[in-house]
């Protein structure tokens, strides 16, 4: 997984009144756990952008003053509630030895069949919890539609990798191509007995 460099500084305060200092600053109070100890530091506000304001995932790599390099993952973040600006990061230590557990985004791949053919793709899990080692998480995970006809579904099970394991059930629905609604209306019109579709319905099935 690719990792973003944020350059801190320890801070010995960490009350209300220095974490409101350091904001004004431009600053954002951070803490770290996880390790022997609880550290507390302080970081640019400019450095967070990339890690926090996009969808994708990385880890973290941060450099303090003193020359001390802690990799770590995003556990929590806190924002105004009015001008949605930082205002605490936490941040959880990686050890190369010890699985970490991570929401990864799925990426869809490939061209479904039953979408050519007036098929809608029902896209219910941008995001997979995984376990895995730090070297080992991915940053995406790639999701294989290209077989997905109407009615079909892809299940957690076809994405799963020797490098990390899926927290989900096995039955737990990444996508899926379900009839269009148009389609339905119109089967249910040419229906000779007249059976009407009722919204709700389930109309996929597994293949």
């Amino acid at each position: 997984m690719k990792s973003i460099t944020i350059k801190g500084s320890k801070r010995e305060s960490a009350g209300k009144k220095a974490s409101k200092a350091l904001r004004n600053a431009g600053m954002i109070p951070c803490v770290i756990y996880g390790g022997d100890k609880t550290l507390q530091f302080s970081a640019s506000a400019v450095d967070f952008k990339p890690l926090v304001y996009t969808p994708n995932v990385f880890t973290a790599k941060i450099e303090l003053e003193d020359g001390v390099t802690i990799n770590a993952i995003l556990q929590d973040i806190q924002f105004h509630p009015v001008s949605d600006k930082i205002l605490h990061v936490d941040f959880y230590q990686l050890f190369e030895d010890k699985e970490i557990t991570m929401n990864i985004p799925v990426k869809l791949i490939g061209t479904s069949p039953g979408v050519i053919k007036g098929g809608s793709l029902r896209f219910n899990l941008r995001k997979l919890r995984v376990k895995a080692l730090p070297a080992n998480l991915p940053d995406f995970i790639n999701a294989d539609i290209s077989k997905l006809k109407i009615g079909s579904k892809l299940y957690v099970t076809a994405l799963v990798n020797k490098d990390f394991t899926i927290m989900h059930p096995d039955n737990t629905v990444v996508a899926q191509v379900r009839m269009a609604r148009s389609a339905a209306k119109d089967d249910a019109v040419d229906d000779d007995e007249g059976e009407e579709i009722t919204e709700g319905e389930e109309i996929a099935t597994q293949e």
